[in-house]
């Protein structure tokens, strides 16, 4: 087994509950990491034997265009599409990041996690 980390996927989305962040939008950061058995890939040298980090990156970005409500739906949503796109996926932690969000106090970020095994 191994793990792949994407770290500070950075993307303007247009997720919350107030009308103005539908509107304007804000910035996010999303990290991944994913488990995966990594022993044909550390012996082959081949892309087909592992986790192709360029299609977890494209899922991250398309996912996070999609607008919604909460962050935990957007992570939700993240971890469903690489476990549909990607087979050799055991585990996936997937962090979503509102960074600055629009509440009363010096917050730097905010930030929801989600872990899902593969069933």
């Amino acid at each position: 087994m191994g793990t792949i980390k994407l770290t500070n996927i950075r993307a303007h989305a247009h997720h919350g509950c107030l009308a103005e962040e539908s509107i304007i939008g804000s910035e996010y950061r999303v990290d991944i990491a994913i488990r995966t058995d990594l022993k044909n890939a550390s012996n082959s040298d081949n892309l087909s034997d592992t986790v192709d980090y360029v299609h977890v990156n494209r899922i991250v970005k398309e996912e996070m265009n999609i607008p919604s409500k909460l962050l935990e739906h957007v992570a939700k949503r993240i971890i469903d599409r690489v476990f549909l796109e990607l087979e050799t996926v055991d585990n996936i932690k997937a962090s979503v990041s509102k960074i600055n969000p629009p509440i009363d106090g010096d917050v730097e970020m905010v930030t929801v996690v989600l872990s899902s095994k593969r069933s």
